[in-house]
């Protein structure tokens, strides 16, 4: 793609080949593992992953892209290229005789959020074990923020309920052809779900969480409120610890699995 040209769906080709080579490093020896690369594009990243890895998988939503990356990569066995949307594909059906995978990716804008939460749910099924993943920097700075920080939301506690997160670093845009107009940040996720040790169970929880973050002015209690509790549940099951004002943001997420577990009780 010539760089005058508008990308198409969103990409952004990453062309610093030192940063390609950290993102591929990042991913740890994959000498005997599967990787899912989402992504390719060109294949910048494809090339150095296709020469350390086990098996290769590439989800290419573009379907030019697919068959540029289809024919480099026919005389080697080890690598399959996909046309396919991440969205749409199960994870789980690319294991063949691997326990788990690791996924790399240089993630659309437009739909980080969502293979993220893809992503989350194949670390709850066992199937992923680690990602390193390029973002927007204010994206992976919601993602990395602690509790008390106003980046802190709903999107930070799903991704700590599933992984421990490492940001490793940020790209400008001349990193990429055609430059986008934000910044760039790579983060490594190894994937520990936390649902047993905090006593929660994912759907109810989760849906807890997003209550919680509703509307981020609102305290804690009045977002619970709107999504239909009582007054009565939330003052029997508000734990002692907890101010009353407090909003979602500033909870840490085993007091928040405490007041989950509490309104469970309540509420049976």
């Amino acid at each position: 793609m010539s760089s005058s040209k508008k990308p198409k769906l969103g990409q952004n080709f990453l062309i610093d080949e030192t940063a390609t080579q950290r993102i591929a490093d990042a991913i740890g020896d994959t000498s005997a593992r599967t990787v899912v690369e989402i992504g390719p594009g060109h294949g910048a990243i494809t090339d150095l992953l296709a020469r350390k890895t086990l098996r290769l998988h590439c989800i290419e939503f573009d379907p030019a892209l697919a068959r540029e990356l289809t024919f480099r990569y026919r005389n080697q066995p080890h690598v399959t290229i996909h046309h396919a949307d991440i969205l749409q594909t199960n994870l789980r059906s690319l294991l063949e005789d691997a326990t788990s995978l690791d996924v790399v990716g240089n993630l659309p804008y437009y739909i980080t959020s969502d293979i993220l939460l893809h992503l989350f749910a194949a670390a709850r099924d066992g199937v992923l074990s680690r990602a390193v993943v390029m973002m927007q920097r204010e994206v992976a700075d919601r993602i990395a923020a602690v509790p008390g920080s106003s980046d802190y939301g709903a999107l930070s506690a799903a991704t700590q309920m599933h992984a421990h997160v490492t940001n490793l670093f940020t790209l400008s845009p001349s990193a990429f052809s055609p430059p986008p107009d934000v910044y760039s940040t790579v983060i490594r996720l190894e994937c520990a779900p936390r649902f047993d040790e905090l006593q929660v169970d994912f759907p109810g929880f989760n849906q807890l969480l997003r209550a919680s973050f509703a509307q981020k002015r609102k305290t804690l209690s009045n977002n619970l409120r709107a999504a239909g509790y009582t007054t009565q549940q939330l003052t029997a099951a508000w734990p002692p610890a907890l101010p009353p004002q407090t909003r979602a943001e500033a909870v840490p997420l085993a007091a928040m699995a405490h007041l989950y577990r509490s309104l469970k009780t309540h509420a049976s």
